[in-house]
């Protein structure tokens, strides 16, 4: 399969230029409109109830761990005091806004690390596009799960990172741990990069802010023995059918979990070795920002495919990443199974009724592990060489390794 590069070109071309204004009112009406029905929903922020609760019961002098479906640090619990003083009517209006603000600034920041103008097609009209297209966007809007402060903030951080602000991104990425502990493996790119004094904000920060909160609430140490045990062991019956890693969704076809949890282990292996190469191999034709992104994106999915549980909406972290840096040549969105692989969260598709609700775990993982392969693939091939042929005057075809090796083509092919 061979794709026309100078086509996709001009499609990226006509993409970056501005907006029209009618476009933008039809973006800001889908994205509103998605706010309103959910605040009109009766279980809208189910997950958020849960932080919630805890603030509310710290304010009435009790532990939050006391409910095992909190599961995040003491910080959270102080993060979530502002919400629990507010009434639930307006709670219910701010609750979805704020989910999509936090989601829209992620995408602007993700298209800002790539040149790409706030006021272009992409960025008007892409996120609209993924708020009506993509399933988790909605879902994540629904339930007000805090998966959104890290679809916020790892965006924010890399574009930090690729001003030199290390330390900044540091201190954006230690304020999303201490809500929710999901950009953890993000430590690894600040290993790779070297820089010690953002993987010191990264920690101290939400390390600080969770003795703060243990002082001020009682029994503590219920975190230690009763949430975190219930965390590591995937939580319950509850989770399960929503929960989309691998180590939880192939015993449900049958797979003996041992098995089920080797090749899980194995493929986050495999894309942390993947992110490592990624990030020694620089691109000449960019300015970093691509290497950044791939690296981080590499980092998180490897994450999830050990993470228990792993829900559909935890891709959102990395999608906005991956759909701005198609103004890139070679990037995974000018890949034809880029596309494929979100098929099965494309909410316009019919699926059989055996693949919905209880189900949608399978799809979710299945674009979970998609996502992962491709981008391990491209991280790890896109760096071979091969050695052409060198001809001098008088003397037969022969291969010179000094001055022949050129860089092969990427593994990653366009789509347009």
């Amino acid at each position: 399969m061979k794709w026309d590069h100078t086509s996709g070109n001009r499609l990226v071309e006509r993409l970056l230029r501005p907006a029209s204004r009618p476009w933008q009112l039809v973006s800001l009406a889908v994205v509103l409109g998605i706010c309103v029905s959910t605040s009109l929903r009766e279980n809208w922020g189910s997950d958020n109830a849960f932080v919630v609760k805890a603030a509310q019961t710290l304010l009435a002098g009790g532990s939050p761990y006391e409910d095992k479906r909190f599961l995040y640090l003491p910080s959270a619990v102080l993060m979530a005091v502002p919400e629990a003083l507010l009434p639930q009517t307006a709670l219910r209006w701010l609750l979805p806004v704020g989910m999509s603000g936090l989601l829209g600034a992620g995408w602007l920041a993700a298209l800002r690390l790539f040149s790409v103008p706030l006021r272009s097609r992409l960025a008007v009209g892409g996120f609209a596009v993924l708020a009506l297209a993509y399933k988790p966007y909605v879902n994540l809007v629904l339930i007000g799960n805090w998966t959104a402060i890290s679809a916020a903030a790892l965006p924010v951080a890399l574009l930090l990172a690729h001003r030199r602000a290390w330390g900044a991104a540091g201190l954006v990425v230690g304020l999303a741990i201490a809500c929710k502990p999901m950009l953890v493996p993000i430590g690894l790119l600040f290993l790779l990069a070297r820089q010690w004094r953002g993987l010191a904000a990264a920690v101290l920060v939400p390390l600080g802010l969770s003795l703060a909160g243990a002082l001020i609430m009682p029994s503590p140490s219920l975190f230690f023995t009763k949430t975190l045990p219930f965390l590591l062991n995937g939580q319950d019956a509850y989770a399960l059918p929503w929960d989309a890693s691998p180590i939880a969704v192939l015993p449900r076809l049958g797979v003996p979990e041992p098995l089920a949890a080797l090749v899980a282990f194995v493929g986050a292996g495999v894309g942390l070795w993947g992110a490592w190469q990624r990030w020694r191999r620089p691109d000449e034709s960019d300015e970093g920002q691509l290497r950044l992104a791939e690296t981080a994106c590499m980092v998180m999915l490897a994450a999830f495919l050990v993470s228990r549980p792993s829900f559909d909406h935890y891709l959102l972290v990395v999608l906005p990443l991956l759909l701005a840096s198609v103004v890139r040549a070679g990037s995974m969105p000018r890949s034809p199974w880029f596309w494929l692989a979100l098929t099965p969260q494309v909410a316009l598709i019919p699926w059989p009724s055996e693949l919905a609700h209880k189900r949608r775990a399978f799809k979710d993982c299945a674009t979970l592990c998609g996502l992962a392969i491709l981008l391990a693939r491209r991280a790890l091939r896109s760096g071979r060489v091969t050695l052409g042929p060198v001809t001098t005057a008088g003397s037969p075809p022969r291969t010179e390794p000094e001055c022949a090796a050129t860089p092969a083509e990427s593994a990653s092919r366009t789509a347009f």
